[in-house]
């Protein structure tokens, strides 16, 4: 790869991982229960700083309890000084404002559990105040206390009033849980009411506590508080998840079982990709798509100046590229092929794709420079095989020391399904039962757990007629590319029902369960997972070619509601429309029109087409209607849609623009349940339309689809989110 120091200078970080919690048992009863990944991801943290953004170690501080098997599990390995107690985490913050220099950058990662407690400082919060914080590892102790949301600000504002250039980012949340399989949740239970002792003084004077608070207070009227921290303008956050929502930590890799925070994994596979000219809220965009797919139940959250280029003071773009090592034809099939110095350790995968440029070319952002598409075959571990395609009117000729740019990452067509077993509930469970109605979390009763083992063979069964080769069983093949875990989990349910759940183990809403008794239960499990996966492929689908004249230049924006509005009417200016009362949740009626507007902010004029994914796992073509597949708007110009809400659930809207003609009717679905049917859309050569027919196949063409064979065709996407209630 490309010599890094001069992208990252003078980079200082603070990282903080906690997995000991010693004790975890509160003295209101409150349990905070060690966890298996948070210093696992401080320590591939430090590794991407120090191995790709080349900083000095001694610019690393880090704070982590670990866990070792050798010792009482709720001891941690690190000497007291190396712990993140409060005090060290305060004292640590300071040392960073002291050391670096004024316009250095400064990354700040916390991975553990976030808390609530009852807050230390009424006269600013009164007296039923929450404080949210993060949770140090000697919290059960008498001494432990919560770095909490004043604190955190306070140090934080210290660090940008020296002139820092700041990010932070938090994997915690504030709820815990019950989940299934290797997955769990960066949360505590309750709220502690536990005081401050004398001698735990404060970060600064509670005057300076409450200014500091009360300037971000009006910044942040609706209280948008992630993981303790309300605004954000002056440097830039991003959080795990909104408030009330799970942090999951999980084991991406089935292989070795290791845990990671689901934020922390997908934010250094991102970073590792090195998109050019990738700014944070590229890095969130893609984040967020990867875990809200995932974990239904956590949506991320960026504040702050999301527009910065990672690692910068500045807007902008920068290009990262790899070295070409070695090209050769294969000699069995005749297909020039090349080797690129990038692999696993970087995060690519197999399927991502890369645009070559001549080496001694330095505009790499400019499309008229490239000379072929890479695609990765074969991965390793730091060099990877590609297949190379010829770019049309390009000559095909490529050599050792060419630079390779990532154009985007490929799409997981194929998915893992695990048959997930529950225990048998004790006969003290049955018990407690019998008074409440109620099992702890992945346990059965007798009667259903006997049949079991029986119930989840019969999936096992009507997998290969009726897979389609869309959705596999995790349990049949293990890979080193399987990098993404286990994407559904089946389970049966204590009412003799079939549960298709998120890869945390939480039933999908809007997905009724099947009961096993059913007349081929079994198939219509299999049909749902078929579905899921076409649904979630094309929510991922996207161009991040920053290198395209079309890169962010497609525009969403929800204007307000109308209950009044009916079909046909003249569209109503944005001052006639009714406000959403949070305008980063926009909520909808049942009954009422919503109206979005899109902006095309390009030189050339556009094809848009909006499609709706549904909460009811349907996609349909949004607008246009009547049998048109795109609208065409101006460059520069802006188009209002009325959009009537029909049904209630979540819903993502997404466009798409293209300069030539696309049929974006190629990845429409129906309702759950309802037969997938080929749409019989003519194939029209272009592209673009043969990677969305791709997504509507009988059986996927590949395990992971690419798309940066239609970059030429020029097109982009964008998503927004809407919330439909009664």
């Amino acid at each position: 790869m490309t010599d890094q120091i001069s992208q990252t200078p003078n980079l200082y970080a603070l990282l903080i991982g906690i997995d000991s919690y010693m004790p975890n048992r509160l003295p209101d009863g409150s349990l905070y229960k060690s966890l298996g990944g948070c210093v696992r991801d401080i320590n591939n943290v430090e590794a991407f700083l120090i191995d790709e953004r080349k900083v000095p170690k001694e610019r690393i501080w880090k704070l982590t309890a670990s866990i070792s098997d050798l010792n009482e599990p709720s001891q941690p390995l690190e000497s007291p000084e190396k712990l993140p107690t409060r005090q060290n985490m305060i004292d640590a913050f300071r040392k960073l404002k002291k050391e670096a220099p004024k316009g250095s950058q400064v990354y700040i990662h916390y991975s553990g559990h976030g808390g609530r407690a009852k807050t230390v400082f009424p006269s600013i919060k009164g007296d039923d105040g929450i404080d949210e914080g993060l949770v140090p590892t000697d919290i059960g102790t008498s001494e432990g206390q919560y770095l909490r949301d004043l604190d955190l600000k306070q140090l934080l504002k210290e660090l940008v009033d020296k002139g820092l250039i700041v990010t932070v980012v938090l994997d915690c949340c504030h709820s815990g849980g019950a989940t299934r399989g290797d997955v769990e949740i960066r949360g505590g239970e309750g709220i502690d009411d536990k005081p401050l002792k004398p001698g735990q003084e404060l970060v600064a004077p509670v005057e300076m506590l409450a200014e500091t608070w009360r300037s971000v207070t009006e910044e942040t009227p609706r209280g948008l508080k992630p993981s303790g921290l309300r605004a954000a303008r002056d440097y830039v956050l991003l959080a795990a998840c909104r408030e009330n929502e799970y942090a999951y930590e999980y084991a991406f890799n089935r292989e070795t079982k290791e845990r990671n925070g689901a934020l922390t994994y997908w934010l250094l596979d991102t970073l590792r990709q090195q998109n050019p000219g990738q700014t944070y809220k590229d890095l969130f965009e893609r984040i967020n798509a990867k875990i809200h797919s995932q974990f239904p139940q956590q949506t991320p959250i960026s504040m702050g100046e999301v527009n910065r280029i990672i690692f910068g003071d500045g807007f902008a773009e920068t290009v990262y590229a790899v070295p070409v090592l070695k090209v050769e034809k294969d000699a069995e099939t005749g297909e020039m092929q090349a080797k690129l110095g990038v692999g696993h350790v970087n995060g690519i995968a197999k399927g991502a794709e890369f645009a070559i440029y001549p080496r001694g070319i330095t505009d790499l952002k400019n499309k008229e420079n490239r000379t072929a598409l890479a695609t990765i075959i074969q991965r390793g571990a730091t060099e990877s095989l590609c297949l190379l395609q010829p770019i049309e009117g390009k000559e095909h000729k490529i050599e050792e020391g060419d630079q390779a740019v990532l154009v985007t990452p490929s799409i997981n067509l194929v998915r893992k399904v695990s048959l997930f077993k529950q225990e048998e509930a004790t006969e003290e469970e049955l018990a407690q039962f019998a008074k409440t109605n109620e099992l702890p979390p992945n346990k059965l009763l007798p009667e259903i757990f006997k049949d079991q083992e029986k119930d989840l063979e019969t999936i096992k069964t009507a997998f290969p007629e009726n897979s389609k080769g869309w959705v596999e069983l995790s349990e049949e093949k293990v890979t080193k590319d399987d990098d993404e875990g286990v994407a559904y989990q089946v389970a049966v349910n204590n009412k003799g029902e079939y549960e298709i759940c998120d890869r945390a183990g939480h039933p999908y809403k809007n997905i009724s369960p099947i009961k096993i008794s059913d007349i081929d239960a079994a198939v219509t499990v299999v049909k749902r997972l078929v579905h899921l996966a076409k649904y979630h492929a094309t929510a991922e689908l996207d161009n991040r070619d920053k290198s395209s004249p079309l890169a962010d230049k497609l525009v969403l924006s929800w204007l307000g509601t109308s209950s009044i509005y009916g079909e046909g009417d003249e569209i109503p200016p944005k001052s006639q429309l009714d406000e959403f009362p949070d305008p980063n949740n926009p909520i909808v009626k049942v009954g009422e029109y919503v109206f979005l507007s899109i902006h095309n902010t390009s030189s050339q004029d556009l094809n848009v087409t909006v499609l709706d994914l549904a909460s009811d796992w349907s996609i349909h073509q949004l607008h246009p209607d009547l049998g048109q597949n795109f609208v065409t708007i101006a460059a520069g110009k802006k188009e209002t849609v009325p959009i009537p809400a029909t049904s209630v659930g979540e819903d993502n809207v997404k466009a798409f623009a293209t300069v030539d003609q696309a049929n974006f009717r190629w990845l429409e679905l129906p309702s759950l349940d309802e037969e997938i049917k080929p749409k019989g859309i003519s194939r029209s050569g272009n592209p673009l339309d043969t990677l969305l027919e791709a997504i509507d196949k009988e059986q996927p063409p590949t395990r992971k689809l690419g798309v940066a064979a239609s970059p030429s065709r020029e097109w982009t996407t964008k998503q927004i989110n809407l919330t439909v209630t009664k």
